[in-house]
């Protein structure tokens, strides 16, 4: 039963429909895991194990009786505890939050349970669901099962720890600057973050609980909602169910995603940027990344050091503008006052992160809009780029995951290569750059490097394209291995 903890929810599928496991008794194997384990790692923060196993008799008594739910039928499962699932807390992480418990499910769970899935726990997450480490005052710090003294990431950390440690089968993330990607790229799973706008975000939290209480609900501006597994194959399967219209959309409009471009990694035409003076990459991610690209080439793919005509700072400073601006309106008015009084004195040149978000906190309308065209104009040098390539390859962030570090946030710092770098803008940069164009990108493990932790790479695809960076990750792992779990789970 301990391989089991391991299995792919594919994997897994298989086997609950060919009855050689049943939902309770792989209920029950994540409940005893969770039980030895999490105590050390902390990345399961809720649990509704009652509810779950009444869920789970269910489902093997509707199996015995020829009933099938859905493609998920019978899977416990967990969620990140930005998402409200009915009858559990939903906290993201914010004392605020902390006694909010909802009466019905976000989008997304309502689809993942319609499909058959069994929700049994939430996922650790930062306060307010914003930072790259996973830690608050409602739960506590969670840890990275490759090394507990580090970060698991943020803000799906929760979710990519237990999904290493083989406390769960799946989680559902979300990412506004490498909040999916960033955990898979430090836990060595995998992660897919959509194209901007087709898996419907009703029920997350961030912003506040209640605030779309019926079918409406905005457009996000930035951030998205996907899935976290320990396969590609699985990626595919979990965006399939929780992406369409949202449901004031559904009577007119529907999603059905173009196949993937290619169908062999021989086929596919790569583009690389693997590293940048604006934001400098470790070697020790370096050195992987390399790596990748060599076995690429060997397996016939058309490698090519091709970059779209973006400029690196440019798309940053818009990026962190957006990113603060999508989140002014949130934000208490002492804040936001702040904010306001603080950018007449700034120097135009400063460039700094507390700049970047002091000016879009306070932003006006008309630099909002100068700065969305902008990124229009950078969504159309994506798009040209993509007529001739497939897909492109890039770092998740500048380093492996790191020591736990609650100070100050503005104040932190990271090593790059022996140098300290600024810590917002060495965990933003790369995960940045294909999320200000609103493209999908799949995080995919490429390896162990040699600090002994795992590194992913971003798998860039065209935008409303997502199944074709999946696909490329499905190619990859058959080439040079996907998921490995770490030692002594």
């Amino acid at each position: 039963m301990k391989d089991t903890a391991f299995h792919t929810t594919t994997e897994l599928l298989r086997e609950l429909q060919q009855k050689h496991i049943s939902s309770v008794e792989l209920l029950d194997l994540y409940i005893d895991r969770f039980e030895r384990i999490n105590p050390r790692i902390n990345a399961i923060v809720a649990t509704d194990f009652d509810n779950a196993r009444k869920r789970a008799h269910a489902a093997d008594q509707a199996r015995a009786a020829g009933e099938i739910w859905g493609p998920l039928h019978g899977l416990p499962m967990t969620i990140k505890d930005t998402l409200e699932v009915a009858g559990m807390p939903c906290t993201a992480g914010a004392p605020e939050w902390k006694e909010h418990v909802p009466q019905r499910h976000a989008d997304v769970v309502a689809a993942l349970i319609k499909a058959g899935a069994i929700i049994f726990g939430k996922t650790n997450v930062p306060l307010h669901a914003m930072d790259w480490q996973s830690y608050n005052a409602n739960y506590g710090t969670t840890n990275n099962p490759w090394d507990l003294a580090r970060t698991p990431g943020g803000s799906s950390g929760g979710a990519a720890a237990a999904l290493a440690a083989g406390l769960t089968s799946l989680d559902i993330g979300s990412d506004l600057a490498g909040s999916i990607r960033t955990p898979a790229h430090f836990c060595g799973v995998y992660g897919h973050k959509p194209s901007l706008n087709v898996v419907p975000t009703r029920g997350h939290i961030p912003p506040r609980p209640g605030i779309h209480p019926g079918e409406y609900s905005g457009d996000a501006e930035l951030a998205v909602i996907g899935p976290l597994a320990r396969s590609a194959d699985d990626l595919d399967l979990a965006l399939d169910i929780i992406a369409g219209p949202k449901p004031h959309h559904q009577t007119a409009w529907s999603l059905t995603f173009p196949a993937p471009r290619k169908k062999e990694l021989k086929d596919f035409k790569v583009g690389l940027w693997l590293d940048d003076p604006v934001c400098p990459v470790d070697a020790a991610v370096g050195d992987c990344l390399r790596k990748l690209a060599d076995a690429l080439a060997k397996a016939g793919a058309q490698v090519s050091d091709a970059r779209p005509a973006i400029d690196f700072t440019a798309s940053h400073d818009i990026y962190m503008r957006l990113v603060a601006a999508s989140q002014c309106a949130g934000q208490p008015d002492d804040r936001f006052y702040y904010a306001l009084g603080r950018i007449q004195d700034l120097d135009r040149n400063d460039r700094s992160p507390m700049a970047q978000w002091l000016r879009g906190t306070a932003i006006s309308h008309r630099d909002w809009v100068r700065s969305d065209y902008q990124r229009l104009l950078m969504r159309q040098k994506w798009a040209d780029y993509f007529k001739e390539f497939d897909v492109l390859l890039c770092p998740v962030a500048s380093v492996t995951a790191f020591a736990h570090d609650h100070g100050e946030f503005f104040g932190r710092t990271l090593q790059v290569n022996g140098q300290k770098r600024s810590y917002i803008d060495t965990m933003m940069a790369w995960a940045g750059l294909p999320n200000v164009s609103f493209l999908p990108v799949t995080t995919a493990p490429i390896g162990i490097a040699h600090n002994g932790l795992p590194v992913g790479v971003q798998i860039v695809g065209p935008y409303l394209e997502d199944k074709t960076p999946i696909h490329f990750a499905k190619l990859l792992a058959k080439r040079i291995g996907g998921f490995s779990a770490p030692s002594g789970y």
